[in-house]
């Protein structure tokens, strides 16, 4: 059996018609959340199949409530299991005028510094980061004929529009998908020359609370001082939901939070993790957050309740003298292990309730809610992962938490029973979900030699 070394110069040589297969990819339009391109994410999801069968999987699409699901399996007996998982979708690419190239028309430019970037729709979210995976594959194949693990690929088409069919596919096939580690390609890197591991990804609570006064607007002139403001109601609301030192004030909140380890948090504070570097580029400087917590672990593991939009009465053009008849507050929680999105829901609605006076009416409507996820420190696959990408990039991963959500990689924990590691190699300035998305030639190619290093040490 060759070496690890004849795997890493295969993926090396081929790496032109690696792009060329990535190019191909990208060509098909696969935007979810519009049905005039459902013929298009089948197309995805059928080339995607027709790669994995290539690779000598036994692949098919497989068909849900929306867009299919494309599953891979090897069976060759190996000792050990892996489930990856990402997604072929991508999102809308308006406003089209802001793309220097077509969106599905992938191109190869120059950045800065000379480095080589793919430009596309989908190149970095999450067909890029897909085919890493895949071409790793391809490699260790292609030089030993065989993979050193076994292997199951899932593939959704939903991700970009809330995964709605996955929880239900996973529920029904969890045996199928049973696996001894999950592994995803849809995150980042800490700079384009520090690699990371996320080992957390917070959870979330959606809420959208509605407080009605009067049966109809108020001539603010004849009512006001006596009818009840209902915006008055649900900006007190707001503004008890966190005290002066930026703690969200719910009883029991932070009951469950966990601290990071003494090891992570030096790590934590050895990156020079600013105000400055983060808050600046869109034009802040001061941290809002918990003034007692560093600002890394503001955005990584530590819970908040952000509101995302306030409306109530006349907000046109010019004046309307009036007290509404009701005002919104749409508020979502990011949530960190161990805190139960029940137990959130039911302390957010006796802190409204209690502030809602006797003559208002209060409508409150959640969404369902994730739990967060979180790798435990001590998972040794964790260590085999950080060891091999090392091996790469020449210095040690970053064990970063991530203030976004992937709600389906806690139904992988509680319906499969597995542990995922999130290992991206996107950057901070890729432009996902904006025009002109990019993925760095150097991130493809050495993303590819990461997971051929990673599936070699899983083994």
């Amino acid at each position: 059996m060759a070496g690890l070394d004849d795997v890493l110069n295969k993926v090396d040589t081929q790496l032109d018609q690696s792009l060329e297969r990535l190019f191909a990819f990208l060509r098909i339009p696969s935007i979810s959340t519009d049905p005039a391109y459902a013929a298009e994410c089948r197309r995805a999801a059928e080339w995607a199949a027709s790669q994995l069968t290539e690779l000598g999987l036994t692949a098919a699409v497989r068909d849900t409530t929306g867009h299919p699901v494309v599953v891979g399996r090897t069976e060759t007996g190996a000792a050990r299991r892996v489930l990856f998982y990402g997604h072929y979708d991508v999102q809308p690419v308006d406003p089209l005028d802001l793309w220097d190239s077509p969106p599905f028309e992938p191109v190869m430019v120059t950045g800065p510094g000379g480095r080589k970037r793919i430009v596309a729709r989908g190149a970095c979210d999450d067909k890029g980061q897909v085919l890493t995976f895949l071409e790793a594959l391809r490699a260790h194949r292609d030089v030993n004929g065989r993979l050193p693990v076994d292997v199951t690929v899932l593939l959704e088409g939903e991700e970009e529009c809330g995964s709605p069919s996955l929880p239900a596919f996973l529920a029904a096939h969890a045996g199928e998908l049973a696996a001894d580690v999950a592994l995803v390609c849809d995150t980042g890197m800490w700079d384009r020359l520090t690699p990371a591991i996320t080992t957390a990804l917070r959870g979330i609570l959606h809420c959208e609370l509605t407080v009605s006064g009067a049966d109809r607007d108020l001539h603010s002139g004849l009512f006001g001082g006596a009818a009840r403001n209902p915006t008055h109601v649900v900006a007190q609301i707001v503004a008890d939901l966190h005290d002066a030192k930026g703690h969200v004030t719910l009883p029991g909140f932070y009951d469950a939070v966990r601290e990071p380890t003494p090891e992570v948090r030096r790590q934590w504070e050895a990156l020079g993790f600013t105000p400055e570097s983060f808050l600046g580029p869109v034009g802040l400087s001061i941290p809002a957050g918990e003034q007692d917590r560093m600002l890394i672990e503001m955005v990584q593991s530590r819970p908040t309740a952000e509101v995302n939009g306030m409306f109530g009465g006349y907000t046109g053009q010019g004046s309307k003298t009036i007290i509404p008849a009701s005002a919104t507050a749409k508020i979502s929680f990011r949530l960190v292990a161990d805190q139960d999105p029940a137990a959130i829901k039911a302390a957010f609605a006796e802190f409204v309730k209690a502030r809602v006076p006797a003559d208002c009416k209060l409508a409150l409507h959640f969404g369902e809610g994730a739990s967060a996820m979180m790798v435990p420190a001590d998972n040794p696959d964790l260590k085999k992962a950080a060891d091999a990408l090392a091996a790469e990039w020449d210095k040690p991963p970053v064990e970063i938490g991530s203030g976004g959500s992937i709600p389906i990689l806690g139904q992988f924990k509680s319906v499969i029973g597995v542990d995922t590691l999130l290992i991206g190699f996107g950057l901070d300035d890729d432009r996902v979900h904006s025009p002109n998305e990019k993925y760095d030639l150097t991130c493809f190619h050495k993303g590819t030699r990461s997971w051929v290093r990673i599936l070699d040490a899983l083994a």
